[in-house]
């Protein structure tokens, strides 16, 4: 049985895709239903034994209710809002549960491969390395990253690094992340707009080292994410905290021309005002450093962005689910 925290969303739900094509179809999947219904059109098409909500598998587990025995356990499930203002909440939601989580897959003998985040990083002043010894140097910038960032360190402080495989998503993209909201991608936030209107909106830089629209982001398909996810759990002997992105950082600018000839109109960008909320909060380089990861054993070439976002417009045309 593989456990997939999270499955319902974004992430989770592609990597089930992916399960399923290789014909793993004993899985648990772990979420919680949205109001408006989205997170249930991500498991259309998917094969799966049981859906368990959140905080009933929570239970589950401090209770040692699970008898059935466990192969692999993704923890996908958190909040990922970058602007939410409940540290409780994060501290309940996305630390305390992880350590749950942990436990319980050390109980089961099973393969643990969670999701932390370049949120990490901060304001990327100390670089995006990840070797170990700077994990602690992070300095995130939100209460998500801080809640990622406690977990990793959880994880060091329990001797755990070398037992259990963490990834550091950078700017991760692609089809089923329609639910999202605020926290969708630029560009499935974007792309309606410039089919209909031809105009994309992005946020003006203020710092005079940036100029607008020159900010940059290591954007990275969401295909590529489930393929390294697949390598760690064909590989259960690599361990560690590892960087998720291409290892290339591309502008704002660069996704907006890419999401324009995708959509086959003239590139046209209106750059407004930064929320207030995220002046002090907003990372204007993140690029991965990738070097870990390819000595771990990964040598598949990542997606250019100009391919992914052809290949990702192909499905917002449609409004598909994977």
């Amino acid at each position: 049985m593989i456990v997939v925290t999270g499955g319902a969303g974004f992430i989770g739900s592609c990597l089930i895709a992916q399960l399923n094509q290789r014909g793993v179809k004993d899985i648990v999947v772990v979420d919680r239903w949205d109001a408006d219904g989205q997170k249930k059109l991500n498991l259309e098409g998917k094969v799966y034994q049981k859906f368990y909500d959140k905080c009933d598998f929570l239970q589950l587990i401090l209770s040692d209710a699970i008898k059935d025995p466990v192969t692999a356990i993704f923890h996908m499930g958190a909040c990922s809002s970058t602007t939410g203002q409940d540290p409780e909440y994060y501290r309940r939601n996305n630390f305390e549960y992880s350590c749950h989580i942990a436990r319980w897959s050390l109980r089961k003998g099973a393969r643990l491969i969670y999701a932390s985040s370049a949120a990490t990083y901060g304001d990327g002043q100390d670089g995006y390395s990840d070797t170990p010894e700077l994990i602690r140097k992070c300095k995130p910038l939100n209460y998500y990253g801080q809640s990622k960032q406690k977990f990793d360190e959880w994880v060091l402080d329990n001797q755990l690094y070398d037992k259990v495989a963490g990834l550091k998503f950078f700017n991760v993209f692609g089809p089923n992340e329609y639910h999202k909201g605020d926290m969708k991608s630029v560009i499935a936030k974007a792309y309606d707009k410039v089919a209909s209107e031809g105009l994309m909106v992005l946020f003006k830089s203020h710092r005079q080292d940036y100029a607008d629209g020159q900010q940059m982001r290591d954007f990275i398909y969401v295909k590529d994410v489930v393929d390294v996810m697949m390598h760690f759990l064909d590989n259960p002997s690599v361990n560690g905290i590892f960087n998720l992105g291409t290892g290339r950082a591309r502008t704002w600018n660069d996704l907006a021309r890419a999401l324009f000839v995708a959509a086959n109109k003239p590139v046209n960008i209106e750059y407004i005002p930064m929320p207030e909320i995220l002046k002090d909060k907003y990372q204007y380089f993140t690029e991965a450093d990738m070097s870990r990861l390819r000595k771990a054993g990964y040598t598949k070439p990542f997606t250019s962005l100009e391919e992914a976002v052809v290949d990702y417009v192909g499905y917002l045309k449609k409004h598909t689910y994977m």
